[in-house]
């Protein structure tokens, strides 16, 4: 295979290099890496081939000043540790690579207006021509409903983010088909552990089992703050299953969720038999816990696409999809829930 440093010595193969050796104009090779019509499926597989047998790639600074367009987009992280965000930024960083954009990320380390306005910044300077925003908590949403942004924008995981420009999961909804699936199995004692208070997610699913077990007219205990970890909802466990004042668990993430399940079986409980648990996220992990845990899916791939398509389509001009886009969660029912025994 030819080396790409074998054309002119050791100068890195350009745009008419592989235009040359490929027999056809600057332009047709421009048009086949920018994806664009008109080109004859037989010219654009020889182009593709040559580049493929190369091993070449663009140089992303030269196609920027021959075309004006660095095709980069921004994406701004506040948190990577939850599975959430990090599933969330994986799968926009997927849709936009194949769309033929790149992604440029940072993570955000204080969710204040300054940290993220020097973000921003950033992202500017380096000539993005778009930013999605996955932040989660409320204090970077309220800090970023106050920053300039000077390029089109989308923002994820939260309903009512600046000007309509979000693609969100409906957590409430989620939370209430969770609920519901524990109420319709009989359960009536049901126990909320919530997550961090400062979480869009977390209120919006805690505001969906209150909800839910209202519209039953079912007695409602205070939901117990948690903080994501297994940890934490391991401790739950442990200090509240010995009273047995409830027969399930809706755990607002799979990991609380498999650290109840944990407690339980260190008190000598059965999972389902004597407590029912529900989660949030499916987790990879979820299916293998034991039991298999019943919890509810949110699709990221889909989100990622979404938010990509859209965001796209207002850096291209082109007609956009509706500008706010709410998905409902599915709920997967596993052997982690159950019918409540006779007491």
């Amino acid at each position: 295979m030819t080396d790409k440093r074998e054309v002119d010595g050791e100068r890195a193969l350009s745009i008419r290099d592989i235009a040359r050796l490929a027999g056809v104009s600057r332009q047709t090779v421009s048009r086949v890496l920018n994806s664009q019509p008109y080109i004859k499926p037989s010219t654009e597989a020889h182009v593709r081939k040559v580049i493929e047998d190369l091993a070449w790639r663009p140089n992303s600074a030269a196609r920027a000043l021959a075309t004006s367009r660095s095709k980069a987009i921004g994406l701004l992280v506040s948190s990577r540790s939850q599975y959430g965000p990090f599933s969330a930024a994986g799968a926009v960083d997927e849709a936009a690579r194949a769309r033929g954009y790149t992604i440029t990320s940072a993570t955000l380390a204080r969710e204040d207006d300054a940290s993220m306005a020097a973000a921003l910044d950033s992202f500017v300077a380096q000539g993005v021509e778009g930013v999605i925003v996955i932040a989660p908590q409320q204090r970077a949403h309220e800090a970023l409903k106050r920053v300039a942004i000077n390029v089109p924008f989308m923002s994820l995981q939260w309903r009512d983010g600046p000007n309509d420009r979000v693609v969100a999961f409906d957590q409430l909804e989620g939370a209430r088909a969770a609920t519901r699936h524990l109420i319709e199995l009989g359960h009536s004692r049901i126990l909320h552990v919530a997550g961090p208070q400062d979480w869009n997610e977390a209120e919006e699913r805690m505001r969906g089992f209150l909800a839910e077990m209202s519209a039953w007219d079912m007695p409602t205990s205070a939901p117990v703050l948690g903080d994501w970890t297994v940890d934490l909802g391991y401790e739950v466990g442990l200090k509240l299953l010995g009273h047995r004042e409830f027969t399930a668990v809706f755990a607002s993430n799979d990991q609380m969720a498999l650290g109840i399940i944990h407690a339980a079986h260190d008190l000598g409980l059965s999972v389902p038999g004597d407590l029912s648990v529900v989660g949030f996220d499916d987790i990879p992990e979820a299916k293998h816990f034991t039991p298999p845990l019943t919890t509810v899916r949110q699709d990221f791939a889909q989100l990622g696409t979404r938010a990509i398509d859209m965001l796209i389509a207002d850096i291209e001009g082109t007609e956009a999809p509706e500008p706010t886009v709410v998905s409902v969660p599915e709920l997967i029912v596993r052997a982690s829930t159950a019918p409540p025994r006779d007491t």
